[in-house]
């Protein structure tokens, strides 16, 4: 591919073009990276930075994950064009979720699972949240109560049922997700749920489930029957 710009390409070569034609779904990674970009720098064009962008990274999936320092860093991008791709990112990930859009009931741990699961499956680090529902099982809000490390989250009952409170909550769901992409509950994530359930007990703010994520897949400790284990 020629390194002069994109306008200098064949129409049937242009991201913006074939995307128009074909849909997005007809692009390379690179291709949309430059779509977003809409421009390259000297002696390269905008799917070649995209290019370099998607070798640095090496997949979608790692690009979606990375720091604005990150993407800043690398040749073509700089922080407005960090900006650029990851609002791209961060809408696409909105829309997945459903975010902004009225929320529904919580039938089920298929259904908490399917509210985290595109937010939450590509995470670096633990994050530790909470699903508040009201007296009919409808979803109130989705609250992030912490961040931990790359392989552990650390969260107090106390943080979780003052933020139930604040929202209302009649019952409540946590989760968190595995980076790993293992689900499999941990001794760890038991005792948390242990010191939950006897804190909402005492409160009247029932646990209904405790809710792994991992990559595309997940464990409800409900289903497992670990819940009643741990009460």
């Amino acid at each position: 591919m020629s390194s002069g710009a994109i306008r200098e390409l064949p129409a049937s070569e242009r991201p913006m073009e074939r995307l128009l034609q074909f849909g997005p779904e007809a692009l390379s990674a690179a291709e949309l990276v430059a779509v977003i970009i809409r421009c390259g720098m000297q002696g390269q064009n905008a799917v070649q930075v995209g290019a370099g962008l998607m070798a640095r990274f090496g997949s979608p999936r790692k690009l979606a994950t990375a720091t604005p320092m990150e993407l800043a860093a690398l040749p073509g991008i700089g922080l407005v064009r960090a900006a650029q791709i990851q609002a791209a990112i961060e809408l696409g990930r909105r829309v997945l979720s459903g975010q902004g859009e009225q929320r529904g009931s919580i039938s089920g741990p298929r259904d908490a699972a399917q509210a985290l699961m595109p937010t939450m499956r590509y995470l670096e680090r633990e994050e530790f949240r909470a699903l508040f529902l009201d007296s009919r099982n409808r979803l109130l809000d989705v609250v992030t109560i912490s961040v931990g490390t790359l392989d552990s989250s650390i969260v107090h009952p106390r943080e979780v049922f003052r933020a139930a409170i604040r929202a209302g909550s009649a019952s409540l769901i946590v989760a968190h997700n595995h980076p790993s992409g293992d689900p499999t509950p941990s001794p760890e994530d038991l005792a948390i749920t242990r010191r939950l359930c006897t804190a909402g007990a005492l409160i009247g703010i029932d646990v209904v489930d405790h809710i792994i994520i991992g990559d595309n897949v997940y464990v409800s400790l409900k289903e497992k029957g670990l819940l009643e284990r741990v009460t």
